[in-house]
């Protein structure tokens, strides 16, 4: 059996300690001989396991995560997982738990497992594109991306928002957890960035508590006056800037397109993007910058930045990219 280790999951490694890279070296043989070690995750064709850091020097515990094909292997993500030992109390909690998810897997599984394996691939080489580009040609930009979300972490934005977050921006989360912005710009198409999940949270609580109040005045509207400004199956995910909330993009839980959002009395807007078309799109302008339309990639500094929102005080530094 084949074992691919993805260069992003590499440098990840790296800087977890001077030993991570040889535990996943390790790992990667444990895998050709027994692929279905892992244990399966909630994400359709992920399968994750663990590391003990304990038998390599200068290695965290380890979450790995990685799909299993019919003739190879692909290592996906890694994190460093808590090496606390959990007390009786508090395994016997995590059993209860787990006895929970397992008997609500079911439910949680999507419609088509395979679809959705299919979406979880997608997503994950649209990101590495993107990055893989970023850290050539753009370093500044690359080292503002944020570390990859742990599941749990995941789980407290699902249990905050109150509703189920769609595979691709689980698998999203997964490889970055937000855009911190390359001297202030975001690596995304118009210089806008990928939200952390704190202002996602934010940003969702603000949207329906204006929805709250807009509902309580549709009560003595007539139902075809009735304003909606913000549905619960939206969630924020492209802001403005880095710095910047006032209006971006949002994915439909529902639908699966993205919509663009507001802080502003402006009605939503749909973009008939997906969330796998859009992150093609951009990484097929950094690639192809020539074929780029709408908007044009270029750098200042080691920075990447989008045309379309540039401070024209800036243009002078800015150089387009050609290819």
């Amino acid at each position: 059996m084949k074992v691919e280790i993805q260069p992003d999951v590499r440098d990840i490694a790296a800087q977890l300690g001077a030993g991570v890279p040889y535990a996943l070296k390790v790992l990667a043989g444990q895998l050709a001989d027994d692929p279905d070690m892992g244990r399966p995750s909630r994400l359709p064709g992920i399968l994750t396991v663990t590391v003990d850091g304990d038998v390599f020097e200068d290695c965290p515990d380890l979450s790995v995560g990685y799909i299993r094909e019919p003739d190879r292997i692909e290592i996906r993500f890694l994190r460093a997982a808590p090496s606390t030992e959990p007390s009786a109390d508090v395994q016997d909690q995590d059993q209860d738990q787990d006895q929970e998810q397992e008997q609500g897997r079911d439910q949680d599984q999507p419609a088509d497992p395979a679809a959705a394996a299919v979406v979880v691939r997608e997503v994950a080489d649209a990101w590495r594109r993107i990055t893989g580009w970023l850290k050539r040609y753009a370093p500044d930009s690359y080292a503002a991306l944020r570390a990859g979300a742990g599941p749990h972490d995941i789980a407290a934005v699902e249990g905050d928002l109150g509703i189920r977050i769609p595979v691709e921006l689980h698998v999203l989360w997964l490889l970055t957890a937000g855009d911190d912005g390359g001297d202030g710009w975001g690596c995304l198409p118009g210089n806008k960035a990928l939200m952390t999940l704190d202002a996602v949270a934010a940003v969702y609580r603000l949207k329906m508590d204006a929805q709250a109040r807009e509902d309580a005045l549709n009560a003595d509207r007539p139902e075809d006056e009735w304003i909606t400004m913000w549905k619960a199956a939206w969630i924020p995910v492209v802001a403005l800037g880095p710095a910047d909330s006032t209006s971006g993009l949002y994915l439909d839980a529902e639908s699966g397109y993205l919509g663009r959002w507001s802080r502003y009395n402006e009605g939503p807007g749909e973009v008939r993007d997906t969330l796998v078309t859009y992150l093609e799109e951009a990484a097929d302008m950094l690639e192809a910058p020539a074929l780029a339309t709408g908007d044009r990639p270029g750098l200042i500094g080691g920075a990447l930045v989008w045309l379309s929102s540039i401070d024209p005080a800036q243009e002078d530094r800015w150089q387009p990219l050609t290819g």
